[in-house]
């Protein structure tokens, strides 16, 4: 039972926490003025309108017998109530309604129905409370004649609930209104931090975060700055060793090429050639993985422009584009281009066909990839993003490089808030999704 109720809670409660914050503040005001205002309601308002309403269908129900028991002086009587109580009476032989004139709900006519009722029995009374602003209009059969007052309404209802209403609501509403302000002053520094962290877990450096707010709150502020700048330090520091050794290497390769050029021996020479190239080749890949940590601010992109631009650049015709939407994205340009440029080449590297294809699906962008090349096995989709992985156990880098290619490809998508996933194509290839939040 309980854990049903607390699942309730958990979907009708608010998700923020600025909203949860207002219903503790607000709840308990709320509850304490509508206990208060139905205590007086019944306790105080409903006693005392009864005691009214009662007073006045008792002068009624005078009225009616000293009429009834002697008609000669009734212009003296009538003008007596007149002149000292407000009443206006009149006697006519009209036909008395048929149609009720009373509302239904309210608590006035509730009221004056159950004292009218009760002393002149039913169907010999009606009454109005809606038709004049300041009056209350009741019929009275007596015998063949109709008796009709005009009686004010202060006589029927007190006046003082709708200033006791007001008085009640209005400091309320002040109390909540300055709840208000206060909260959004007090939840604003905890967005700015969610965010903050939100823009440094997709890979933005948060170079303009100011911790404010309560001291709790700065304090919390206060260490993601220092745990943001000792992250993007570390980083840093790993993206410049890696870029400082393969820049290092490349001086004595080139030293061998040279050397290697001047060699007699054509063979050897050659062979030699190859493994200097591929040596090469492992030192490109380094410099791209180092560049996936360099600093680089987000824009927004033209997901369309982007690949179309790629195209263009690849020049190949065994490279299909399909199927584009204009999408636009926040992100660093270059890093993704680099990452669809490496899905790219490993399609066109180990296949025939390479279409890409962008398309919308709710929040998120979806940019499919597909190829007829050999694919890769399903138990090695994990496998083939980790670092340094390659599905050739030979280790020959003829065409597998150094493993760095999807892990790099990884680390950008998951550097934006995305997601990438591996499958099989429609051409019996690799098929690669990659999903971006826009």
């Amino acid at each position: 039972m309980f854990f049903g109720l607390n699942k309730f809670l958990k979907i009708v409660l608010p998700k923020r926490l600025f909203y949860r914050a207002l219903i503790i503040v607000a709840a308990p005001t709320i509850i304490l003025q509508l206990i208060i205002t139905i205590v007086f309601y019944d306790s105080i308002w409903i006693k005392a309108n009864k005691n009214i309403t009662r007073s006045l269908v008792t002068q009624l129900k005078a009225i009616q017998e000293v009429y009834q028991n002697d008609k000669k002086n009734l212009d003296f009587f009538t003008d007596s109530y007149k002149n000292n109580f407000n009443f206006e009476i009149g006697i006519s032989q009209e036909k008395f309604p048929i149609t009720t004139g009373e509302r239904r709900f309210s608590p006035m006519d509730r009221s004056l129905r159950r004292e009218l009722k009760s002393t002149f029995g039913n169907n010999n009374y009606w009454f109005n409370t809606a038709k004049f602003k300041n009056a209350v209009e009741i019929k009275i059969k007596s015998e063949n004649d109709v008796i009709k007052f005009l009686v004010p309404k202060e006589m029927v209802s007190t006046s003082s609930v709708r200033l006791f209403v007001l008085w009640t609501t209005l400091p309320s509403l002040v109390l909540i209104i300055i709840a208000l302000i206060f909260l959004k002053n007090q939840t604003k520094p905890l967005v700015r931090l969610a965010k903050a962290a939100e823009r440094f877990g997709k890979g933005d450096y948060v170079n303009d975060f100011r911790p404010s707010g309560a001291q709790e709150i700065r304090k919390a502020a206060y260490e993601f700055d220092r745990m943001a700048k000792r992250i993007n330090r570390h980083l840093n520091q790993r993206s410049e060793m890696l870029s400082g050794i393969s820049h290092d290497l490349r001086t004595p390769l080139t030293r061998l090429k040279l050397q290697l050029a001047m060699l007699t021996q054509k063979d050897l020479s050659n062979k030699m050639s190859k493994d200097i190239d591929e040596m090469e080749k492992m030192l490109n890949d380094y410099l791209q993985f180092a560049k996936t940590q360099s600093k680089e601010t987000s824009v927004n992109i033209d997901l369309k422009d982007l690949i179309n631009q790629i195209k263009e650049e690849f020049d190949d015709q065994n490279l299909e584009i399909s199927n584009i939407e204009t999408i636009s994205i926040k992100g660093r340009r270059s890093a993704l281009k680099r990452s669809l440029e490496n899905i790219i080449q490993n399609g066109l590297t180990y296949g025939k066909r390479v279409q890409v294809e962008a398309q919308k699906s709710k929040n998120l962008a979806v940019i499919n990839i597909e190829d007829d090349g050999p694919g890769i096995p399903d138990d090695q989709y994990k496998n083939v993003f980790k670092p340094f992985f390659r599905l050739d156990k030979s280790r020959s880098l003829n065409q597998s490089g150094v493993g760095l290619g999807l892990a790099i490809v990884e680390d950008i998508i998951n550097s934006h808030g995305g997601n990438i996933k591996l499958g099989k194509s429609k051409f019996n290839g690799l098929q690669v999704k990659i999903f971006l939040p826009f």
